[in-house]
């Protein structure tokens, strides 16, 4: 915003003429120069770093393929970055027909360039993020030690809070959310109510971790009498894990500033998804953290104004794990056949997935939220063998149109769906790896997509391999 000079030289001389003397309205026209000059150089300052932090997040209710546009993006990025969630996410990467799964590693750390962090937004499960390293580090993950970083100030999941999980999740029988039972929830809430954990603990004075910890085990007595602890045995084995996790531990937050400032290219993988993100999610059926584009600032410590490409990953149909309202679910012969073709179980859970058309509704609010610079399509061989397809571009809530998704669970789960049926193309696009390629009526599809988003595609993927993508642009 340019300074008003008029509006600004009237008032202060009027304050000069009260005090007697027209000198200082002078140094004060300096002074104006002065602000436009740094108000100018601020601009520049942004447009110079606007690159430097990309972001992936998924658009619907996860499942959508981040890992595979974060592992294209990684060979360029010196830094990949895990911002929000815990082990619940779970991120698939196949390299040479090895499939690597991930849950708390950024799953960049396949790029043995590249420095990965687990942010201060993270909730680090220390016993199953080093069965992951060792689980990947067997397939063929190496030289991952030199580059582990983990926040300093992430918070402790302990098995506590994954026994409350599991009790809280049975205590709401029919109207269970269908958790991960991983105990990220409870892990949050203690964090929340300022009597969590976190790395810095863990690794700083002992003595003062077990008081906190046996603490944080009276408070939980007292909501849940009927589970047992034992502590001792807690806390022997986070004395072992003190000493395995130490080498890995950093202040994150430093680390990630200092590598802005020293143009390294920085790259987010979002965990889970913007309909899952605790604001902006169909409450209560959503996860414990703000998976859309915000949690990155609040997860890393990274200014706004570094943040640059945004992109969000879209699957060429839908699918959702748990309860609540899913306006376009499928739930004939045509649903179990996507289900089967795309092989919808979760890689963390290996719960079965529901299965829906793609929902425009859903992607236009997605996008509202996270402001897309482009977006990935992924799966869209999936649909290879359908005579049509369809496309949810409308609501209907008591017959009356809306605009976006309802704030509400319960009206989403009323909502009426208009939907644009286009024809199928069945033909394999497994080995097409250009736009111009693909079968006439996919290229419709996606510029469907496209146009009714209003936002560019720049991936399509059409099979698990590393290489089955087309780059648009």
């Amino acid at each position: 915003m340019e300074l008003d000079r008029a509006k600004v030289n009237s008032s202060f001389n009027k304050v000069a003429d009260t005090n007697g003397g027209t000198s200082q309205a002078a140094e004060f026209n300096g002074d104006v120069d002065c602000l436009q000059q740094q108000q100018t150089k601020t601009k520049k300052a942004k447009m110079t770093n606007e690159d430097v932090v990309t972001v992936v997040v998924g658009t619907q209710w996860g499942d959508e393929g981040k890992g595979k546009v974060v592992d294209i993006l990684a060979m360029s990025a010196d830094v990949v970055c895990r911002c929000q969630g815990g082990n619940n996410a779970g991120h698939t990467v196949v390299v040479d027909d090895v499939v690597y799964d991930f849950h708390l590693l950024p799953s960049g750390i396949i790029h043995p360039t590249c420095d990965v962090i687990i942010g201060n937004g993270v909730v680090v499960n220390l016993p199953e993020l080093f069965h992951e390293i060792e689980k990947n580090a067997a397939k063929g993950l190496t030289n991952w030690q030199n580059r582990l970083k983990i926040s300093n100030r992430a918070h402790l999941v302990f098995d506590l809070h994954m026994k409350l999980d599991g009790v809280q999740e049975m205590k709401r029988g029919r109207n269970s959310i269908g958790t991960t039972k991983k105990g990220i929830g409870p892990t949050y809430a203690s964090k929340a109510t300022r009597n969590g954990l976190r790395i810095c603990d863990l690794v700083g004075d002992f003595n003062l971790f077990t008081e906190r910890f046996k603490n944080l085990i009276d408070y939980h007595n007292t909501s849940c009498p009927e589970l047992t602890w034992n502590v001792e045995e807690e806390l022997g084995k986070y004395k072992l894990l003190r000493e395995k996790v130490k080498p890995f531990v950093v202040d994150s937050v430093l680390y990630l500033n200092n590598a802005i400032k020293n143009g390294r290219k920085i790259l987010i993988e979002g965990a889970q998804s913007t309909m899952l993100d605790i604001d902006f999610g169909p409450y209560p059926y959503v996860t414990s953290s703000n998976c859309s584009v915000g949690g990155v600032c609040t997860g890393l410590g990274i200014p706004p104004r570094n943040i640059g490409n945004v992109y969000g990953v879209v699957k060429a149909y839908l699918t959702r794990v748990g309860a609540g309202g899913f306006p376009t679910e499928l739930l004939d012969d045509l649903g179990d056949l996507l289900q089967k073709r795309g092989a919808e179980f979760g890689v963390t859970t290996g719960r079965r997935r529901r299965i829906g058309w793609i929902d425009m509704v859903m992607l236009r609010y997605s996008h509202m939220i996270n402001g897309f610079s482009a977006v990935a399509i992924t799966k869209l061989d999936i649909l290879d063998v359908l005579k049509e397809v369809k496309i949810g571009i409308t609501y209907k809530l008591d017959g009356k149109p809306i605009e976006s998704i309802p704030a509400s669970d319960e009206d989403l789960k009323r909502v009426e769906v208009e939907y644009l049926t286009l024809p199928g193309w069945l033909t394999s696009t497994e080995n097409v790896r250009k736009f111009e390629d693909l079968p006439e009526n996919a290229q419709k599809y996606v510029r469907k997509i496209e146009e009714l988003l209003n936002v560019p595609v720049k991936w399509i993927g059409v099979g698990q391999a590393r290489s089955s993508i087309i780059q648009v642009f």
